[in-house]
């Protein structure tokens, strides 16, 4: 019998191009579909819960795909993660009711952005995190967080041509841990580059080459601004997908 499985994916993008399926390049999507077909002896498409860029990463991915497997869920996470390079792992198999949709039935989704603040850096993080020597200025990029709280067309923040550019962004907040300052932001949704393009105006914020009300007035242009860069991918993680818990089981 076909059954709806939800899988929980966290994956190093270093050496990927991105999440999404891409003929002759090496993504997360093509490497799960490659182990599933190992396992089933069939193809089976997987439909990802949103598509991380070439270089950004995952905690907390979610994905489906509907197949017959007599597998227990236990068994097939260790079947999939024999097969998967050891920067990709399965964390999480479910069975789901037939209507889940990884993509369709999300309320949110959340990134978290860590900048490294400090003239050295370990050698363990510096794939998982952007290192900015100079000191920044986080009381001015705490405030400036604030202001991305909004339902609004956030194309000025992304290199969005043709999708409906309104998102609504729930929460947006920094944190200092030690060296580190951590972004976090939570939308219904978000447009490409939107996260990056969001911190790469904290961090010029964090300068002191602008100041926070600088966002407002971007927000008012509708238009891209050289104020607004595009913070580097490695940087970024996707954290979790949070559904409704009336879809689960």
């Amino acid at each position: 019998m076909v059954q709806n499985h939800r899988l929980m994916v966290s994956y190093d993008g270093t050496d990927y191009h991105g999440w999404q399926r891409q003929p002759g390049k090496k993504t997360i999507q093509g490497e799960i579909e490659k182990a599933l077909t190992s396992i089933s002896g069939k193809k089976i498409p997987l439909v990802g819960a949103g598509r991380t860029d070439s270089g950004v990463h995952a905690y907390g991915q979610t994905a489906h795909f509907k197949a017959s497997i007599s597998l227990h869920p236990e068994e097939m996470i260790r079947a999939l993660n024999s097969r998967l390079p050891f920067d990709i792992r399965v964390t999480e198999i479910q069975r789901m009711k037939p209507e889940f949709h990884a993509r369709k039935s999300a309320l949110s989704k959340v990134y978290s952005y860590r900048i490294y603040n400090s003239p050295h850096i370990p050698p363990f993080v510096t794939r998982y995190v952007y290192h900015w020597r100079a000191p920044l200025q986080v009381e001015a990029m705490k405030e400036a967080s604030q202001m991305f709280v909004r339902k609004a067309d956030f194309s000025p923040f992304s290199s969005n041509q043709r999708l409906y550019p309104v998102r609504r962004v729930m929460r947006s907040v920094i944190q200092k841990e030690g060296p580190e300052i951590i972004y976090t932001v939570e939308a219904e949704g978000f447009l490409r580059y939107m996260v990056r393009t969001m911190v790469g105006t904290l961090l010029e914020i964090g300068k002191g080459k602008i100041s926070p009300d600088i966002i407002e007035e971007i927000f008012q242009s509708k238009n891209r601004s050289p104020k607004s860069p595009t913070a580097p991918a490695h940087g970024l993680c996707l954290m979790r997908i949070n559904y409704p818990p009336q879809i689960f089981p």
